[in-house]
């Protein structure tokens, strides 16, 4: 479990629930994010050696360092915003089992253990137009393109009779990164639940490709608003499915986030 503090404006919850003017409109918002992260990646562990094969998630434990920055401007129907995210998360596990090295698991009376570093980078840059707006609901249209660049370290050993693993000695370091560029499309919005449009519904959802197999986002939050912005609680993830020949195979964060969002 991680903690994300950082600020973010691609939802403009309350800028949508509210009527628009001619002139520029911009938004962000500061909130906590308690992701957990998934995933799965192939470690080489030497010349003519089986990879090592690990799941994030059966060792990440611990976020070292995050930032989350973006901003987004409106001018009518049409809007941009550019985020941008950093998380840097590390972890360790004893005496495991859980390890894959080349097709299968650990032989009988092996266990291992790992610790793994993963620092990512994921720059988004959008534009957005109004579909529909009504007193009830505002729907956009987003059309962009998403870059993660991730690098992953594991340092690992294993302990007992290792011989029929074809490793090329207990222990190691490897390291595998990644650079994907995804174009993506997508919708968001926000529908107001009360007749005074305080209570908001903000809801965002993309999907794209490119570098990447499949690349997909969603988020859904309640929201309050106030003269001075909105107050969420929601729900977000963000997944990456890569290519089947790529070492770092997929990675996935999810979690609960409460947020403050500003507009001006």
């Amino acid at each position: 479990m991680a903690l994300c503090v950082g600020v973010i404006g691609m939802m403009s919850f309350a800028a949508q629930a509210r009527d628009a003017d001619d002139g520029w409109r911009w938004s962000a918002s500061l909130y906590g994010w308690f992701p957990s992260i998934d995933g799965t990646t192939r470690f080489p562990s030497g010349a003519g050696s089986p990879s090592i094969e690990v799941d994030a998630d059966d060792v990440l434990d611990a976020l070292k360092f995050t930032f989350m920055g973006a901003l987004e401007a409106r001018k009518g129907p049409w809007g941009v915003f550019t985020d941008l995210v950093y998380t840097d998360l590390g972890g360790s596990k004893s005496n495991s089992r859980d390890f894959r090295v080349g097709q299968g698991g650990l032989p009988a009376g092996v266990d291992g253990n790992a610790s793994l570093d993963i620092k990512t980078w994921i720059w988004t840059l959008a534009g957005s137009y109004v579909l529909g707006s009504t007193p009830q609901n505002t729907t956009q249209a987003l059309f962009g393109t998403r870059m993660i660049d991730m690098s992953q370290t594991l340092d690992w050993s294993f302990n007992g009779d290792i011989g029929s693993l074809e490793l090329p000695g207990r222990g190691g370091r490897a390291e595998v990164d990644v650079t994907n560029w995804d174009a993506i499309v997508g919708l968001k919005g926000v529908a107001t639940l009360s007749a005074d449009r305080r209570w908001v519904l903000p809801y965002y959802v993309d999907v794209g490709t490119g570098e990447s197999e499949l690349t997909w986002q969603a988020l859904a939050a309640v929201g309050y608003s106030f003269d001075w912005g909105t107050t969420t609680l929601g729900w977000r993830y963000l997944d990456y499915d890569l290519k089947s020949d790529a070492k770092i195979k997929s990675i996935n964060f999810s979690g609960l986030f409460v947020g403050l969002t500003f507009q001006w």
